[in-house]
């Protein structure tokens, strides 16, 4: 992978997007956002499905969130950065397996599936594809947004509550967590319950995270398992 910083080898090109076809406001800002965003044109580059994979990058850089044979469950994976990612860290000897509600190109050391994560039936599922209970259940899920602070906040969170509620049922003891969460007041209490389950809790916020955002990724690691959550080998 290059060492470069992200903006290097690329043009100061600053790219407008004319209002053409009918184009609205927030369409128009996302897209001319998005043109500009040296991550988007290196995860070109590089050949990631995502500008997020750098994100997760990142993050295992500094933590080894991911190694090698592990078990790895990617919630919401669409389009696939991030399991894109796992597969290489966990190598041959791991498993991945992405879960979204949209259909995901395949992809080389990764089983993709459809289906809602939510669904009664979806942790025993996920169990049985991965082969056993899960090292790590990360999620980079967002909800679709409204423009309304608050509302957006309350989505992702409950979002994240999902995904966490999720962990419990298919992580292996020691196992991780890593979620998408936005700042905005409440994610206090989501630490709170993550602290009772999880050795060690913490806030992280990547390079790759854009500097006006007011997304966070909480992670979890040495997850404390629960009375009769012993799982068994498929």
């Amino acid at each position: 992978m290059s060492t470069s910083k992200p903006g290097s080898g690329v043009r100061n090109m600053k790219q407008r997007v004319k209002t053409a076809n009918k184009r609205s406001l927030s369409s128009k800002i996302w897209l001319e956002r998005q043109l500009n965003d040296p991550y988007v044109a290196r995860a070109k580059r590089e050949g990631y499905r995502s500008r997020a994979a750098f994100k997760l990058l990142e993050i295992d850089d500094k933590y080894n969130l991911l190694k090698p044979g592990q078990r790895v469950v990617d919630l919401g994976a669409a389009p696939g950065g991030w399991s894109q990612i796992a597969a290489r860290k966990v190598g041959a000897k791991g498993r991945v397996v992405g879960i979204d509600l949209l259909h995901i190109d395949p992809m080389p050391g990764v089983e993709f599936i459809e289906l809602d994560f939510l669904d009664e039936g979806a942790p025993g599922k996920l169990m049985e594809l991965l082969g056993g209970p899960a090292d790590v259940v990360m999620s980079d899920m967002a909800a679709n947004t409204t423009g309304h602070k608050k509302t957006d906040h309350l989505r992702i969170m409950g979002l994240a509550e999902a995904a966490i509620f999720f962990a419990r049922e298919v992580l292996a003891p020691g196992g991780s967590f890593i979620a998408k969460v936005f700042q905005g007041g409440t994610e206090g209490q989501l630490l709170t319950d993550l602290k009772r389950d999880f050795a060690v809790v913490r806030h992280v916020k990547p390079a790759a995270s854009r500097s006006d955002s007011a997304e966070l990724y909480v992670m979890a690691t040495g997850f404390r398992g629960t009375a009769g959550n012993e799982k068994p080998d498929y």
